[in-house]
């Protein structure tokens, strides 16, 4: 009860300034502790003991990965990292969209630095879990003349530190990046941070995370791309710049990536062509706008192998993995599925995922 309290309070800061406190929480360990559901999910080699991931943007610098860890997230994705550090975008750059459950923010990579974040890595991994899955998101300097360079030069530094490599094409909030994600670029990023891996002697897997504004076209592309050059798997989506039937008036002709529930359905529906795109050559991550059990099961029916969430993090409170794992785990057992791969990628249209998901819920999930 404490905790729900703390995060009611929070919800009246400032938005960056609620975020760094709640960073400087988990990172001392005033926090609540969860128990680890499991819920296994083997993806590209690697094993989540459950689905829901804590998704990168909310421990940029990795300063609380213990903490994240302790609300019951199967995995943690740090970042996003630069190679140099940089201060972002001017503040104020995060604004609260109560009416919508939603945020927009345009931080702009703002980044300790890889060498600090490796510091940080190398002390938790002397502590870490056996199945605590971390991984590292990377991007270019917001100066950086070479910014393919820049996606080599942080996996070069920080690959052997973590269990898998996203590359962050698609944030709108630094100009340039997104036109990243165009075929040719697309290959010569992937291809450095493949070579990084060469050169370190590692093997880890790579995912790429894609916009939810790729128009069909653009997206069939990355897909193309991302299957010739063996990337593991494909993260969608990041925030989009879309503003569409948006409620609040204060905050919503900001600049900026807006996350949460305005952004589910279109993350979905761009998850959804991507699977069919994909044909089972890559797995997928699926982000945007989770916030209870029932969006959760949604992307997974949709072809999600794992999950990430941030914004219900904030939103709802630290219970929000821990509720979503222990829903998941009680469709599987109502279900008769042995894992979620059984039930992964079997609906081909947004609403009779919909359906089904809350059928799901009201049976099996009825003091949910």
């Amino acid at each position: 009860m404490i905790w729900q309290k703390l995060a009611s309070f929070i919800k009246f800061l400032p938005g960056e300034a609620s975020h760094q406190l709640a960073i400087r929480a988990l990172s001392t360990g005033i926090s609540p502790r969860y128990s680890c559901v499991q819920l296994p999910r083997e993806v590209a080699g690697l094993h989540f003991p459950n689905p829901v991931g804590l998704a990168a943007g909310f421990d940029k610098n990795a300063k609380a990965m213990a903490g994240c860890f302790a609300l019951g997230f199967g995995s943690v994705e740090i970042g996003t990292v630069t190679p140099l550090p940089q201060p972002g975008n001017p503040k104020p750059r995060v604004f609260r969209l109560p009416e919508d459950n939603a945020f927009i923010n345009r931080y702009g990579f703002n980044s300790h630095g890889m060498e600090v974040v490796a510091s940080r890595l190398s002390k938790w991994r002397k502590t870490r879990l056996a199945d605590q899955i971390i991984g590292v998101n990377i991007g270019a300097n917001k100066a950086s003349e070479n910014k393919v360079n820049d996606y080599y030069i942080a996996c070069l530094r920080l690959a052997e530190l973590v269990d898998y490599i996203t590359i962050n094409i698609s944030s709108p909030n630094t100009f340039g990046v997104r036109d990243l994600q165009r075929s040719a670029p697309l290959k010569k990023i992937i291809k450095s941070v493949k070579f990084a891996l060469v050169e370190k002697k590692l093997v880890k897997p790579i995912f790429v995370k894609l916009s939810p504004d790729l128009n069909k076209r653009d997206l069939s592309s990355a897909i193309e791309v991302m299957i010739s050059e063996g990337v593991s798997g494909v993260v969608i989506s990041n925030t989009t710049i879309s503003r569409a039937e948006l409620k609040n008036i204060k905050n919503r002709e900001q600049d900026g990536g807006l996350s949460g529930k305005p952004l589910f359905r279109l993350s979905c529906e761009k998850l959804l062509d991507a699977y069919s795109l994909a044909e089972g050559e890559i797995k997928f991550v699926g982000v945007g706008g989770i916030s209870n059990v029932k969006d959760a099961y949604i992307k997974i029916l949709l072809g999600a192998d794992i999950l990430q969430l941030y914004s219900s993090l904030a939103l709802i409170g630290p219970h929000i993995a821990n509720q979503i794992n222990t829903g998941l785990a009680n469709i599987c057992k109502g279900e008769g599925l042995q894992n979620l791969e059984e039930i992964c990628g079997s609906f081909k249209s947004f609403c009779k995922a919909n359906q089904y998901a809350e059928y799901a819920v009201n049976t099996y999930l009825k003091t949910y």
